[in-house]
C-alpha cells in the first residue's frame, strides 16, 4: 500500500524545487519513494549515481502535462530506505525495480534511464518485455566493460578503498562528481544541498559507494544484459548523447545505436554526464519531438 502523505518526507525537500508528492510503497521489505505525476503515456524515469528521483525535477515539472511521470529512488538512494542486508548491487536494483513495476501495474511504458539508469532499466525491460513500448537512454551503456582501461581505471580507482572511504566520509561522489558532471550550467546551492542531504550520513553513502566498484565486479549481470539486447530490436529507442561528457565515449553511443536499430539520437551540444540537468530545456524538447513524431 502507497503512503502519499507529502510530510511523511523529511523537512529539507523544498516543496518548489520538488512540487510532487511523496509517495512510498513496500517492494520486498525496502521502503521505496516515489512520485507520480501527470497523466497520459507513461514515463518511467531511473536515476544514476549518485543522484535520486530529485535528478529529473525539472523534466517532470515540464512533462507531467502531457505524460504520466513516474521516478523512483532504488533502496540507499535519494528517501529510499532499504532492507537489512540489501548489497547495494546493480541486479538488486534492478530486481527492486522490476517488482516496482508490478507492484503499480505499470504498461505501455517508456523507460527513460540515464547513466546506471540505462543499464538496470534494460534489465528490467528485458524481463517484463509486454509492459514496455519505448526506451529513452541517456549517457548509459549495456554490456560488460571489463579490459577497457577507459572503464576500468574508473572503477578501480572510484571503487576502490581509499575513494569509497571518502566517499563515505566526506560525500566525495556527490560534492566532486555532481558539479564535475555539469558544463552547461552549474547546480545551485539548492540543488546541491539535495543531492548532500539524500546522502547525510556514512550509513546513507554505502549505496553510491558501491556502484562505481561494480563496473568492472558486476561483469555476469552486465553479460547478461547484453546477451538480451536483441530481444529489445523493435523497440523505438531515443539516445540522447551530452557531447562533452567524460563518462562514455562516442564509442559507447555508437554501439549503442547499433543494438538499437529503430533509434533516433540527439546531441546535446556541450552537455556533460548529467546531460538531464545539464540540459534540461534540451532533454525535454528531444523527448517531446520523438513522441510527436512517433505513429499513433
Amino acid at each position: 500500500m502507497a503512503n502519499i502523505a507529502r510530510n511523511a518526507r523529511p523537512d529539507w525537500v523544498d516543496d518548489d524545487l520538488f512540487p510532487f508528492v511523496s509517495r512510498f510503497i513496500d517492494i520486498d521489505g525496502h521502503t521505496v519513494h516515489y512520485v507520480d505525476e501527470g497523466t497520459g503515456p507513461t514515463l518511467l524515469f531511473l536515476h544514476g549515481n549518485p543522484t535520486w528521483s530529485f535528478f529529473w525535477h525539472d523534466v517532470i515539472r515540464a512533462l507531467r502535462g502531457d505524460f504520466r511521470c513516474v521516478a523512483l529512488d532504488y533502496p540507499g538512494f535519494g528517501l529510499s530506505t532499504p532492507k537489512t542486508g540489501y548489497r547495494y548491487l546493480p541486479a538488486e536494483h534492478a530486481d527492486v525495480v522490476t517488482a516496482f513495476v508490478d507492484a503499480l501495474g505499470l504498461d505501455a511504458v517508456t523507460l527513460v534511464g540515464q547513466d546506471w539508469g540505462g543499464l538496470i532499466g534494460l534489465a528490467v525491460v528485458q524481463g517484463r518485455l509486454t509492459a514496455f513500448d519505448r526506451l529513452v537512454l541517456a549517457n548509459t551503456w549495456a554490456w560488460p566493460v571489463n579490459g577497457d582501461f577507459h572503464f576500468e581505471w574508473y572503477s578501480r580507482i572510484i571503487g576502490g578503498p581509499p575513494v569509497r572511504f571518502l566517499t563515505r566520509r566526506l560525500n566525495f561522489l556527490v560534492n566532486v562528481l555532481i558539479p564535475m558532471g555539469h558544463r552547461l550550467r552549474k547546480p545551485t546551492p539548492a540543488e546541491m544541498s539535495h543531492y548532500r542531504r539524500a546522502l547525510d550520513t556514512p550509513e546513507r553513502r554505502q549505496a553510491s559507494a558501491i556502484l562505481p566498484g561494480q563496473i568492472t565486479a558486476s561483469r555476469a549481470f552486465f553479460a547478461e544484459v547484453a546477451s538480451g539486447l536483441s530481444a529489445l530490436e523493435q523497440l523505438q529507442t531515443l539516445i540522447i548523447w551530452g557531447s562533452a561528457q567524460i563518462g562514455f565515449r562516442p564509442k559507447e553511443r555508437e554501439r549503442l545505436e547499433a543494438a538499437f536499430p529503430e533509434h533516433e539520437t540527439v546531441i546535446v551540444e556541450g552537455a556533460g554526464d548529467f546531460v538531464v540537468s545539464d540540459a534540461p530545456e534540451e532533454f525535454v524538447a528531444a523527448i517531446r519531438d520523438w513522441v510527436a513524431a512517433q505513429p499513433n
